[in-house]
Order: structure tokens, then sequence, then C-alpha cells
């Protein structure tokens, strides 16, 4: 079931397509080493997937996305190991929908994320897999346990990807990298970084691992046993599928209303506070299906509502302080938002 070579997070810019090929064949070279490690023929499975072999003996040649997979779903099939010969035993078909189940019931991604690690531990000991957060940074990190040989890249590479892919499905969110670490030497087709990760991609690193904003982790988890079935019916089919949806957005839009008010004049203020162009800002709300103006109305609401119930104030300062220029706009704009008029709501409270 494993979502592999999938591109979860590609740059805005870019718009992936099946027929461009971007997947190093390092990948389908490590695919036929597990053929040869069962003592099995990888012919067949390269011709259903329209590889040519003689591409296995061109280094710098590429395959599509749909080519990659379609030749990592037969592998796993054929060679019953969703591992493709990774690790010092198979993970049987169907382990990595064990752990997307398992994660399932989690309320946020940070514990999703938690369960995935935890849980990968129990499929194999070969590598470790832990989650971490600090100073406002999540670190999704990959720790070799024995060594992987020629399995190492696409090994390292496949696991977090998979791991990101999960994440952004299991909150319908694009999850943008800060960055990308992994402790090998730049391999031969390096350029193709830039489209397995989003984001900087360093070579020759301490340790594996993706960082991205921690704000992610606290996203609620959204899908359910309904949507998980559907996704697994068709896991190794997917075809490229982008998420341009960025949930943390409405949630740093909202905090910043909120937190200073002093941006929210207009579009072009707030989205430089965000460091993006105001269209940026009012392209992504819209499909994250929010408005600008739906997100001021509610913070505004929430603070007259908690000015109103927690102090005396007159109704002009609390006017004020919401962000109205006059008593007569907030008490307008209060009835529009509660049906009931500030005075009313305070003493009925």
């Amino acid at each position: 079931m494993m979502l592999l070579m999938v591109s979860p997070n590609p740059a805005p810019e870019q718009t992936p397509a099946l027929g461009r090929a971007e997947t190093p064949i390092a990948f389908i070279q490590a695919i036929a080493a597990a053929y040869a490690q069962r003592d099995l023929c990888v012919d067949e499975a390269l011709k259903k997937a329209q590889i040519e072999p003689k591409l296995l003996k061109k280094n710098k040649a590429r395959v599509t996305a749909m080519q990659m997979e379609l030749m990592s779903g037969l592998a796993m099939q054929e060679l019953d190991d969703e591992g493709l010969g990774w690790f010092s035993r198979r993970l049987r078909w169907g382990s990595y929908g064990l752990l997307v189940r398992a994660s399932l019931t989690s309320p946020t991604l940070s514990l999703a994320l938690g369960r995935w690690c935890r849980h990968h531990g129990l499929l194999t000991d070969d590598i470790h897999l832990s989650l971490t957060e600090r100073n406002g940074v999540a670190t999704l990190q990959l720790d070799e346990v024995r060594d992987l040989g020629v399995f190492r890249e696409f090994c390292v590479v496949s696991v977090l990807r998979n791991a990101l892919g999960v994440a952004c499905w299991l909150t319908d969110s694009r999850i943008p990298l800060t960055a990308t670490h992994l402790r090998f030497a730049p391999p031969a087709h390096a350029d193709s970084y830039r489209v397995l990760f989003d984001g900087p991609t360093h070579f020759n690193a301490p340790t594996h691992c993706l960082q991205f904003d921690a704000g992610y982790l606290a996203l609620p988890v959204r899908r359910d046993e309904t949507a998980l079935q559907q996704m697994l019916e068709r896991a190794l089919l997917l075809t490229v599928r982008p998420y341009r949806r960025d949930r943390l957005l409405v949630e740093k839009v909202r905090q910043t209303l909120a937190q200073h008010p002093e941006h929210s004049r207009n579009a072009d203020d707030l989205a430089a506070w965000l460091n993006m162009s105001a269209r940026t800002l009012h392209r992504q709300l819209q499909e994250e299906g929010a408005s600008l103006q739906q997100l001021k109305d509610s913070v505004r609401e929430q603070r007259a509502r908690t000015l109103l119930l927690r102090s005396r104030k007159p109704l002009k300062q609390i006017a004020t302080e919401v962000g109205f220029s006059n008593e007569k706009s907030f008490i307008r704009a209060f009835k529009t938002w509660t049906g009931q008029a500030p005075e009313a709501f305070r003493h009925k409270a």
C-alpha cells in the first residue's frame, strides 16, 4: 500500500505531469536488485511498467511518476514485500496499511506521526523513526540501525516521503518542508531532489530528517475509515496529487488578526507580515474555503463577545478595541453575527 514516489508537496510553481521523466533510474535499479536478491527475473515487471531494460545501465536515465508507481506496485506484490528488499525481513503486503489505520484515530497530526514512528518499529528494527519538536520546528528523523547497502538511498528517501505523504493525506493539507537533511553524499541525480522534496536539500548531513513548521503538528486528523478504504483501493495507482491546500494558513491568519491587529488594516499589510503577497494570501484562503473578511469577522466577533461578557466597558470603547470606527457600525455588525444587539447579549448572559 506504500505511497511510493508520489509527490505530496511540489513547489507551488510546479505542475507534476505523469509524462515527465523526473524519477531517477537509480530507484528502478534498486528494485531490480531486490528481484536479484530473491533470484527472480525483473524483466516482466519492467515490461508491464513500460520501462526499457537497457535504461537500467544508464545511470542518468529517468522514468515517469506513473512508471515508478506501476513498477513499485508490481514489485511489492510479486516480492510480497512493501519494503522492496530494504530490510532484513520482508514487510508483507498490507503492512503500511496497518500503520495508517493505527494512526487514523489520532486527534492531531502530532499524535498520528508519533504512532506512525512507534509502530514502524514493530515492522522492522533496521531503521528507527522519531518525531521531535524544538523552537517551532518539527523534525521527522530516520536513523539507520544496520547497513542498508545498495538500498540505502532508495529506502531513506522512500520512507521519509511516505511518512510525509501520509501526514499530508491525514490532515488533507500541504506541509511545506523547510529543509531536508540526508547523510549520504549528493548522488549523480542530485538535481532530482528538487522534485522529491520541496525546500532545500542538504547532503552529507549528520542525520536523515525532514523539517517543517511545528504548527502543522496541531492540525486535526481529517480522515476516517471510509476515506481510508477508498485510499487503500488505489494507493499504488494514485496519480500524482499535489497538496496545494495549506490548512495551517487559516490558523496563522486568525492568530495574527487576534494578536497583531495593527497588521489587519488591509490585505497587503497582513500578507507582508506572513511573508507572502496579498494575491497569494487571497488565493490560498480561497482554496481552503475561507476569506480574509470571514476571518476578520470571526476574530472580531470572538473578541467582542469576550469583552461584553468579561468587562463592563462601554460599547464605544469595545467598538474601538474590536476595530470599528464608530459604535453604530459595531452594533450593526454584532447583530449580523449573533442576531442580537451587544447590550442584549451582555444582559442575557
